[in-house]
């Protein structure tokens, strides 16, 4: 297989997300992708496979198993693949049912990706669950931001969204990775997205990611359309609307993603980062 490199969520090949992209896995089983993913060695890498009407099916695999939707990893495919035959809109097929993603040019050349998620739903966290959360973060109640109570959000994939009172919580990242792994397999969920609100429309994210094998992922394009999703059902914005999540910074890879929330209740949220090559 001939695999790509690219960086989703940032123009700084130093910064954003990095993702494998395999453009053509025909004939790839289960074992390869898992293999090429491991020896790739981010926290997720695409493979991709061609449908006859055009559209693609793609895969998505961590060095340690395959995930449902990843959202880094569609964003740098979708510039891979226009980079290749051009700009314009693509339908993939994922685990998590239809994505589309549609890329384009910035004023300064850069390409551009816009995913559109599956529908997102909110469902409530388990209080024991939510305990069990804290006390591997070392975070206590008083921690927690009262405004955006905690839950747990899907959009291709399962995040708890867990808020904290203030930035520099969010910044004290210190987590058991031994005990988290395991809750979080065991409940399904890909990543915790840990945030902060800074102002009605921009937020602060931190994702610690076990399942992949990565302690923390610099940009989680899934879990921020899952936390558009879940604004929206909690009424806690006002769609239509456009937020900004900073990501990555505390671990030196600051990130930036684009979410659109639409009004419609059941409606796909948008979600858009540059990628380069790397």
């Amino acid at each position: 297989m001939e695999i790509s490199r690219y960086v989703a969520f940032s123009t700084d090949p130093k910064g954003g997300n990095p993702a494998g992209v395999v453009l053509d896995a025909t004939g790839a089983d289960d074992a390869a992708m898992l293999a090429a993913a491991a020896e790739v060695g981010y926290s997720e890498t695409a493979f991709v496979t061609e449908s006859g009407d055009g559209s693609l099916d793609v895969r998505y695999f961590s060095p340690l198993a395959e995930v449902s939707f990843c959202g880094h990893a569609t964003i740098a495919t979708a510039v891979a693949h226009a980079e290749r035959h051009g700009t314009g809109s693509l339908l993939l097929h994922t685990q998590a049912g239809p994505v589309t993603v549609t890329t384009d040019r910035a004023a300064d050349g850069t390409l551009v990706a816009t995913l559109v998620s599956v529908a997102p739903r909110t469902v409530p966290l388990d209080e024991a669950d939510l305990a069990r959360l804290l006390t591997i973060l070392g975070w206590s109640a008083e921690d927690l931001d009262p405004a955006l109570p905690p839950r747990v959000a899907f959009a291709g994939a399962w995040h708890p969204v867990i808020a904290a009172a203030s930035r520099e919580r969010l910044a004290d990242l210190d987590y058991d990775m031994a005990q988290l792994g395991p809750l979080m397999a065991h409940r399904g969920w890909t990543t915790i997205d840990l945030v902060r609100r800074e102002s009605p429309t921009v937020f602060h994210a931190r994702n610690p990611f076990p399942p992949g094998g990565v302690v923390e992922d610099p940009a989680t394009g899934a879990a921020a359309a899952a936390f558009g999703g879940y604004l929206r059902e909690l009424g806690l914005v006002s769609p239509p609307t456009t937020l900004t999540i900073h990501q990555g910074v505390d671990m030196g890879r600051a990130s930036t993603i684009t979410v659109t929330v639409p009004a419609e209740p059941e409606s796909g949220i948008g979600v858009t980062g540059a990628a380069v090559r790397l």
